[in-house]
């Protein structure tokens, strides 16, 4: 309900959401620690933010000097509820006065090539000065709307060598296509279930785009230019945190950038260990783990119940991909959705499917009931 009330608000024409500073700051430093030069002598693309009030925008113009930015750019949608009139950014509350044949409310472009005196200190204040007086950035209104995929944001996207942003979720498909197509680097925000969509799986599955650093099990919180008022709102489609109402979600980052997290090999008990000392009750004192209905695997309901000596093939859970280490599993297909439809025969032969009353479209079905959404894995390494 709380990514149906979020995505609704995406597509809603005078109403923007903001990924938090502290979010972003987490997630791109992560990558940082892994390889401190992942950003240098690159050019970050920041679409579908307003630049304005996007913390995409702050951070990286903060840290550019410090990270070695080549370039940085920003471009945001129109019409926007804060673009020309809410400019905190410029460290003032005042209206930005209108350029000649300026509308006031317009898609804007930031290019920054250049950041002085500005490291180490988060004024907003001196980044805005140096957009002003740096003849080398530039800072314009776009011909456009701001949509990603018009020609002069793509122009944009291909002279770019990362975009990092929190893209329209009911787009998701098409954005993931795009930076595909132009086979650039990413770091994204995703709805939890997009990863499930037939276009974007094998993406997974193939070891092209990853789940981020920040945790799967940590929902997202969003800020929204107008005051959210939670009385009107589903419970779960906000939270409170000193005062302050947030939008939250069932949202991840996900990239194609490496991270330490991801070749962190998961430690685990053997089938036998799990089976006797699992922490989880729907292991611990079962004789065996249960099979599929309608697969030749087993059910894991739990990612630390994975039994480290088993060869064959294992459903667990869609969290699992927070853990996922390329080195250490195989990912063979998903049962989650309407998947047996997208799957390859091979697939499907290889994890022996058959058809059952009760699959749905492919989900695992276990003694007649349908269970959760399932992965497929297996260990690398071990042979049958």
């Amino acid at each position: 309900m709380a990514n149906k009330n979020l995505s609704n608000a995406k597509r809603a024409k005078n109403d923007e959401f903001y990924t938090q500073y502290v979010d972003i700051q987490k997630e791109i430093e992560s990558y940082l620690e892994y390889n401190s030069d992942v950003f240098r002598g690159k050019v970050v693309y920041c679409n579908c933010d307003d630049p304005f009030e996007s913390n995409f925008f702050r951070y990286f113009a903060l840290n550019f000097n410090k990270i070695g930015l080549k370039q940085l750019i920003t471009t945001s949608y129109r019409p926007s509820p804060v673009a020309n009139t809410q400019l905190t950014l410029f460290g003032d509350e005042k209206t930005l006065p209108r350029l000649k044949g300026r509308p006031k409310i317009t898609a804007n472009k930031f290019i920054i090539n250049k950041v002085q005196g500005i490291d180490g200190e988060f004024s907003l204040k001196n980044v805005a000065k140096q957009l002003k007086a740096n003849k080398h950035n530039e800072w314009m209104p776009l011909e456009g709307d701001g949509d990603f995929r018009s020609d002069e944001c793509t122009r944009l996207l291909k002279r770019s060598d990362v975009v990092v942003t929190n893209p329209p979720f009911s787009l998701f498909r098409e954005y993931v296509k795009q930076l595909f197509d132009y086979e650039k680097k990413f770091v994204i925000i995703s709805n939890k279930n997009a990863i499930t969509y037939k276009e974007i799986f094998p993406l997974i599955q193939s070891n092209k785009m990853w789940v981020g650093t920040t945790s799967f099990n940590k929902d997202l919180l969003f800020i929204s230019p107008e005051k959210i008022d939670p009385t009107n709102k589903p419970k779960t489609a906000t939270r409170t945190v000193d005062g302050v109402v947030y939008l939250r979600s069932p949202s991840i980052w996900v990239t194609n950038l490496d991270h330490g997290r991801r070749h962190q090999p998961l430690s685990l008990m053997t089938l036998k260990e799990n089976l006797k000392y699992s922490k989880h009750k729907e292991i611990r004192g079962k004789k065996k783990y249960e099979k599929y209905d309608n697969y030749d695997a087993i059910e894991v309901p739990f990612t630390a119940a994975i039994p480290s000596d088993y060869s064959g093939i294992m459903g667990v859970p869609i969290s699992f991909l927070d853990k996922y280490n390329p080195d250490q599993f195989e990912i063979i297909w998903q049962a989650s959705g309407n998947t047996r439809a997208s799957a390859p025969k091979k697939i499907l032969r290889t994890i022996k499917y058959c058809k059952h009353p009760e699959d749905r479209g492919g989900c695992t079905v276990i003694k007649g009931r349908r269970t959760y959404g399932r992965i497929f894995i297996k260990h690398k390494g071990i042979i049958v």
